[in-house]
């Protein structure tokens, strides 16, 4: 089965952004707990300071893994469950 090229290209995204350990744990995190600020993931990960945090956030969003919702100053994440069934199904065992 040969997978059009928008597909190939999300995969690779999707990829790359976990294949750094700090995003993976992020992502790892966040399908165990939905909708954490910022602040909430650094508490939890601990040894990470806040600007590196948003580069990874920020990363993971891109791809489309994440999602964000906005409510104020804070900005909430939660695993796009549609995307990582499709492209990175070992985040949800």
């Amino acid at each position: 089965m040969v997978r059009d090229d928008a597909d190939v290209r999300q995969a690779v995204k999707i990829y790359k952004a976990l294949g750094e350990p700090t995003r993976l744990k992020i992502a790892m995190l966040l399908t165990e707990e939905r909708n954490l600020c910022c602040s909430d993931i650094q508490g939890k990960l601990e040894s990470i300071a806040g600007s590196t945090l948003s580069h990874h956030l920020k990363q993971l969003t891109e791809c489309g893994l994440l999602d964000l919702r906005k409510d104020g100053t804070y900005i909430f994440y939660s695993v796009n469950r549609e995307m990582a069934q499709k492209y990175a199904p070992y985040l949800l065992n």
